[in-house]
């Protein structure tokens, strides 16, 4: 009896531990009429997913998890290249990371001020010109990246500095408590 229950719990863990990949030849992906992705896997239709990146800023179209969307996020497996799958199927699941992960660019730093915990973002943007507020105490309100930073707002949108060597010396006098 013991000898099956331990088999039972090594059964488990290791479908726990067992990464599902999604590939061209299981997984079939499509767009819902509410302009959502869902999916079919192994002839199971998983209904509308989630994607969402595991490595957001090194390997933006890699190693992608797909998940259902209740609140547990189960996930259903992992993309490891968007690029195998074919010009629709990259072309739906871009459309929603695009939404998910959407970053403007900062073009200009017009002021950053700290008060009452928080700091004051106003910047010009790629897509006008925004206000936002970050936690002061939280270390992953700028986060460095290569030649450029992320910077995180309270709300967890994310504004992108792309180089920060061609920010201005005044700009980056704003900038230099946070980097």
């Amino acid at each position: 009896m013991s000898g099956d229950i331990l088999k039972d719990e090594q059964q488990k863990a290791e479908q726990l531990l067992a990464m599902n990949m999604l590939t061209p030849e299981n997984a079939v992906f499509r767009e819902t009429a509410g302009g959502f992705v869902a999916v079919t896997v192994n002839g199971e239709d998983k209904g509308h997913v989630n994607v969402i990146r595991t490595f957001p800023l090194s390997d933006a179209d890699e190693y992608l998890s797909v998940r259902l969307p209740d609140g547990k996020q189960e996930e259903i497996g992992l993309i490891e290249k968007l690029t195998d799958f074919d010009e629709t199927t990259v072309e739906i699941i871009s459309k929603q990371l695009k939404l998910r992960y959407f970053m403007p660019r900062i073009l200009k730093i017009i002021e950053v001020k700290e008060q009452y915990g928080y700091t004051y973002w106003t910047v010009e943007t790629d897509k006008g010109k925004a206000k936002f507020a970050s936690s002061s105490g939280s270390a992953g309100a700028v986060i460095r990246h290569g030649e450029g930073a992320i910077v995180k707002d309270s709300n967890e949108n994310r504004y992108l500095i792309e180089d920060i060597s061609r920010l201005t010396p005044k700009e980056l006098k704003k900038l230099d408590l946070y980097l």
